[in-house]
């Protein structure tokens, strides 16, 4: 990579790498998502939490990266610094996972919205849309293989466009908005009960999560940075922007149509809606939008997603072959491996009744551990005190801010539930492949003892899962 300052990205190329990987599928199915799981108080207390979970969460990278400029890559290199190399190597893969399954969900719900208009896509898990998408996937492939700055500044462009028809739903259902039928199923049901409230929104936690995916790309992307206090001013603020977007977009759903009518709307529901207030124009409008975000989004995670693979491998965690740069500086072997496993999700698609719903849980669910170590790490370093010998004051403040992030991110491994978690081991266990793999290059043991019971206790979980699916216990 070229090292010069004119050659780094700037601050809001940084900011549009947060906003560009958090705005993409997940915006766009908020008014259905909320309308199954929960009311507007529910969806209040909901956003609530999860907003002052996920800026607790903002603050931790936004101080990891002062705190330790030395590395460069970001969510994986926490965990490896915190906790070693093997919970090193489980976060990248999680984060590599939940990269490659939020980009098989933005191929499936664009279908899903050309199916609103050309029924052969279906719900996009059609032959014809795995077939369309699958051209697409390489199209951008070899966009990206061109250069990753060219990418980025694509993605910058593209970011701006899609924030555009997002803006202008909020302001024309704010200008349609019934104070009546907002208040209708304010609280989620016929009666007010704490038990249902906290169900209600325990219900939306993997949603949340799913739209928030991405607040930490500036931070991956830390080895670019023109100034290094530069990526965690774009985190925080495309942080809270996205975070107004989302709030605003959930809310004035409940004033457009009934919790049930939003329930039963299909993907993205935000057409739906803006459907309801003007008229058929706005499903074409928002299905135009969604179109050019979910490029975008994709855009930004497949960067993400082959950038973890590079550095993870740069660090001696990833096999070496990964950290191969073809002549534009582009980590072109993560890329083919990163884009070819998602063609194959794309394929397993086809088998699935509901491929956007589980492609959003399983990617919640893959990025809830990578979330959590970086947080642990966090709290560690405050707790020891180690590089706060300049800012001492500064670490109360810390130690604050990161137990709130580990509770948060605690929470919402709880919240995923045993299935989901199980499933995740289908990946983590037998993707431990790639660390053995680098471990013996090295010439190094495979494991520590501790290290080897957690490895065992995800080999253990990846055949329970297996087992589970081919009996039928666990369907997808």
């Amino acid at each position: 990579m070229a090292s010069e300052t004119s050659g780094k990205f700037s601050l809001w190329t940084l900011t549009g790498m947060v906003v560009g990987s958090m705005v993409g599928a997940g915006i766009f199915s908020l008014p259905q998502a909320f309308g199954r799981a929960t009311g507007p108080f529910g969806a209040v207390i909901a956003w609530a939490i999860a907003g002052f979970g996920m800026l607790m969460l903002a603050f931790v990278f936004q101080s990891l990266s002062a705190r330790r400029p030395d590395l460069d890559a970001g969510i994986y290199a926490y965990a490896k610094a915190g906790f070693g190399n093997y919970p090193g190597f489980l976060s990248a893969l999680g984060y590599w996972s939940a990269a490659l399954l939020g980009n098989v969900s933005y191929f499936v719900l664009i279908k899903s919205t050309l199916g609103l208009f050309f029924p052969v896509f279906g719900d996009g898990n059609t032959v014809l849309a795995v077939a369309t998408s699958s051209i697409l996937l390489w199209c951008m492939h070899f966009l990206i293989l061109r250069g990753i700055r060219q990418a980025a500044f694509i993605n910058t462009i593209v970011t701006v466009a899609k924030i555009i028809p997002i803006l202008l739903f909020v302001v024309l259902v704010a200008f349609g908005f019934k104070a009546d039928l907002f208040s209708m199923d304010f609280w989620g049901g016929s009666e007010v009960a704490f038990g249902d409230i906290a169900g209600q929104v325990r219900a939306t936690m993997l949603v949340t999560v799913f739209v928030f995916v991405g607040i930490e790309g500036a931070s991956v992307y830390s080895r670019y940075a023109r100034n290094r206090a530069d990526i965690g001013i774009a985190t925080l603020v495309g942080f809270l922007g996205v975070l107004a977007l989302m709030v605003l977009v959930t809310l004035l759903s409940y004033g457009a149509l009934s919790r049930p009518e939003l329930a039963a709307l299909r993907n993205p529901s935000m057409a739906g809606v803006l459907e309801a207030v003007v008229g058929h124009w706005g499903a074409v409008f928002v299905s135009a939008g969604l179109v050019v975000s979910v490029a975008g989004a994709y855009l930004s995670w497949v960067l993400l997603a082959a950038e973890i693979l590079y550095s993870a491998s740069k660090y001696g965690t990833m096999p070496r072959f990964l950290a191969h740069e073809n002549g534009n500086g582009v980590p072109s072997r993560a890329l083919w491996l990163t884009n070819t496993v998602v063609q194959l999700f794309l394929i397993l698609t086809l088998f699935t009744q509901y491929a956007f719903q589980l492609a959003l849980e399983l990617t919640s669910s893959m990025i809830l551990i990578p979330y959590f170590l970086v947080a642990a790490y966090g709290l560690k370093l405050a707790l020891g005190g180690d590089t706060y010998d300049r800012d001492p004051a500064g670490r109360r403040g810390d130690l604050l801010r990161t137990a709130v992030a580990v509770i948060y991110t605690a929470g919402l491994i709880y919240a995923a539930g045993a299935q989901h978690l199980l499933l995740t081991t289908v990946i983590y266990g037998p993707g431990t492949i790639l660390y053995l793999m680098a471990r013996r290059e090295q010439g190094k043991s495979a494991f520590t003892p501790a290290e080897l019971w957690l490895f065992l206790i995800a080999a253990t979980g990846a055949c329970i899962a297996v087992y589970l699916l081919a009996t039928g216990v666990i369907t997808v």
